[in-house]
């Protein structure tokens, strides 16, 4: 069925990684440890569900951009 997340936990986690693109990793541990210092969350449920979906959410964005590059590459070479 695959994964349910909140409208909330989503859209904290996109504005975590539109402010911190830069800091933002694959790493599920290394993003829990950002979600902590930025975001005041009052359980850790919540702080890991976020964590989890900054870290899908950056996989996502970063194979989007991937995609992207090799599509220019191919455009450019035809």
């Amino acid at each position: 069925m695959g994964n349910v997340y909140t409208k909330d936990i989503k859209r904290v986690a996109m504005q975590l990684y539109e402010k911190f693109k830069d800091q933002i990793s694959t790493d599920y541990q290394a993003n829990k440890k950002i979600v902590d210092a930025y975001v005041d969350v009052m359980s850790k449920k919540v702080r890991n569900r976020i964590a989890g979906y900054l870290t899908r959410y950056a996989k996502m964005q970063r194979t989007q951009v991937k995609n992207e590059v090799e599509e220019e590459y191919i455009e450019g070479e035809g």
